[in-house]
């Protein structure tokens, strides 16, 4: 992937949903809520203060997060489906 985020833009990829209950019951795709998490697969270097200083991202390659459900911007690269989006937009890190 040749993708390099510019400021505090972070790349995820969707964590897919759950589609199986802890007791076996299968969910209709109607019912699956579109994903509000998934794992940063590259970062932008930060955002730059009015002063000219880097502040850098909170979040690194590999965190898995959580983000506002219409925060992210869907793109296409190398035919895999990821999302684009601020730090800002980040709410959490999962551990």
């Amino acid at each position: 992937m040749n993708l390099k985020p510019i400021h505090d833009r972070i790349v995820i990829r969707l964590v897919e949903a759950e589609t199986q209950t802890k007791s076996g019951i299968f969910i209709p795709d109607a019912a699956v809520e579109k994903p509000s998490q998934g794992d940063v697969v590259a970062a932008g270097p930060g955002r730059t203060t009015e002063d000219g200083q880097l502040v850098p991202n909170a979040v690194n390659v590999g965190d898995r997060v959580l983000f506002g459900k219409h925060a992210a911007t869907p793109i296409k690269v190398d035919g895999e489906e990821l999302h684009i989006l601020r730090e800002d937009d980040v709410m959490a890190i999962v551990e």
